[in-house]
């Protein structure tokens, strides 16, 4: 079995990819949060702040409420754009 790696701070940008590659759309941007939201109706809010990443708490609470494992969140983080 590959060792995944430890979670990391990720851009937030890097991070909107991410869960648009997994089935989440932008529907909005209100000042500095982009909201997506998927099929099942699951809305997620990602911070977007110059010069800041999405820190690891942050980032294991979206994917906690996207439905994402690890696995599948670094498989997506390794895909090509």
């Amino acid at each position: 079995m590959k060792r995944l790696p430890g979670m990391r701070p990720i851009p937030p940008r890097a991070l909107i990819k991410i869960l648009e590659k997994a089935g989440f759309r932008v529907i909005r941007q209100r000042g500095s949060h982009v909201i997506l939201m998927n099929e099942e109706r699951v809305r997620i809010v990602v911070p977007i702040h110059r010069g800041k990443d999405v820190r690891v708490g942050l980032l294991r609470a979206i994917l906690r409420e996207t439905g994402l494992s690890r696995e599948e969140f670094f498989r997506l983080l390794e895909e090509d754009p």
